[in-house]
């Protein structure tokens, strides 16, 4: 059993939330009491209709990024929490970016980051996304940009990702212009339920999910754990990656191309 810091939220009891359709937030950035939110409406993003714009698609097909998996995740929910430009407060507080850093100690949080190459020639952090994943789920937290389409960019290598490890549902929380400019839906959280659901029905002998390439085939012989979309997602990538350097594209036109196929 992992030692918790008492402030933080015990991951057991955060991952159990999470599977009922509940999630925790803060009223400010300083505030050291939580609630739990479970919201009328949910947004979702279904990942069979991720929108691809044209600009998206240039921007993937240029290069300008450099994408990663879990290697900041800290920095991440650091500048996901960070004051906005537009003065509106954060509810990611120190309690709950404690509590998430632990998940992701854990194995069961997650980033995606977006680099860009600064003045000095060295990678430098302008994007990212951080959310929770279990079974088939993906839980969408926070994201930020320091950098036109650097969250974007992070999203679409996360649509891409789970479908390439067999995730099934990709929950948003709530709808935003953003969001729903990608694709995002809003469902009652009763539909919202019956499919976490079934994303989360328990793994079949033998069942095979996507992973392939990059030795990442799972069958009878070892199924995903039971933070298993954490496994779907960096799996996903590792595969996409290697599906990328053996193929005549470069990272970006690759995800570019597989999410204009399937979208």
């Amino acid at each position: 059993m992992a030692r918790e810091d008492p402030q933080t939220i015990p991951s057991e009891l955060l991952l159990r939330a999470y599977r009922a359709g509940i999630f925790p937030m803060a009223d400010s950035r300083v505030d050291p009491e939580i609630y739990w939110v479970e919201p009328k409406m949910r947004a979702i993003l279904p990942l069979d209709r991720f929108r691809l714009s044209h600009s998206l698609a240039r921007t993937l097909r240029r290069g300008r990024f450099r994408v990663s998996c879990n290697t900041a995740f800290d920095a991440v929910i650091d500048h996901c929490a960070a004051p906005r430009p537009d003065a509106q407060d954060s509810w990611i507080s120190a309690r709950i970016r404690e509590s998430y850093r632990e998940l992701h100690r854990l194995g069961a949080a997650h980033s995606i980051e977006t680099w860009m190459t600064g003045p000095d020639g060295t990678d430098q952090l302008v994007g990212g996304l951080y959310g929770v994943g279990f079974a088939r789920v993906f839980c969408g937290e926070s994201m930020f940009s320091r950098a036109s389409d650097a969250s974007k960019v992070a999203l679409a290598w996360l649509v891409a990702a789970l479908r390439r490890g067999g995730g099934e549902l990709l929950d948003c929380q709530f709808t935003t212009a953003h969001l729903a400019s990608l694709g995002a839906i809003e469902i009652p959280q009763a539909d919202y339920l019956i499919l976490l659901a079934q994303a989360c029905r328990p793994w079949r002998p033998g069942e095979r999910t996507l992973y392939s390439g990059a030795g990442c085939s799972t069958g009878a012989s070892s199924s995903p754990a039971d933070t298993g979309a954490g496994s779907l997602l960096t799996l996903g990538f590792a595969a996409l990656e290697a599906d990328a350097a053996g193929s005549s594209s470069s990272p970006g036109n690759f995800i570019a191309q597989s999410l204009t196929q399937t979208s």
